[in-house]
């Protein structure tokens, strides 16, 4: 299998994309701590090699972060590709139900999928999260209201949550 590779530039920075044919299967910040060890990870779970190539994705996924850091999209349509585990994939789609604008904190979230205890799982799947801004990590801060655990650094997660507020009104 062939995974496509390609930087795009953001207003906050530059990110890296992997696409396959079913969809994009990583977006983060190339500053990011572990950008590497995310990728080889990639690679080996999909058996693939990571090739800098166009892909059709790529086009989609373009358009709608245009759009959402121009204000003008509140959710994303571009197909994803995710892999982790059941637990980490629980989680990850947990975090998609966050409506934009809306913030909730590990403590809340570990609730919701039925186990109140899981509150360091729950940040850990958190942070090994491989499609940052499309699954809204960012939306998940301390339970003392803190800005905590983002991978693309603190700033960003401040950021996108901003952004997001004023999307919404």
């Amino acid at each position: 299998m062939e995974i496509h590779q390609k930087n795009i530039s953001t207003p906050l920075g530059e990110m890296i994309a992997c696409a396959a044919d079913q969809g994009i299967c990583l977006l983060e910040f190339t500053d990011r701590k572990n950008i590497e060890k995310q990728l080889k990870s990639l690679s080996k779970v999909l058996n693939g090699e990571i090739v800098e190539k166009e892909h059709h994705h790529f086009v989609q996924l373009e358009n709608e972060l245009k759009e959402y850091f121009e204000g003008k999209r509140n959710h994303f349509e571009v197909p994803l590709l995710i892999t982790g585990t059941e637990f980490q994939e629980k989680v990850w789609q947990l975090l998609r139900e966050i409506p934009m604008g809306e913030i909730r904190t590990y403590k809340q979230q570990s609730e919701i999928l039925g186990n109140p205890k899981a509150i360091r799982a729950v940040g850990t799947a958190n942070g090994i999260n491989k499609i940052a801004i499309l699954i809204p990590c960012h939306r998940v801060i301390g339970s003392n209201g803190e800005l905590v655990g983002y991978a693309g650094g603190i700033w960003r997660k401040q950021k996108l949550l901003e952004l997001e507020k004023a999307i919404l009104f």
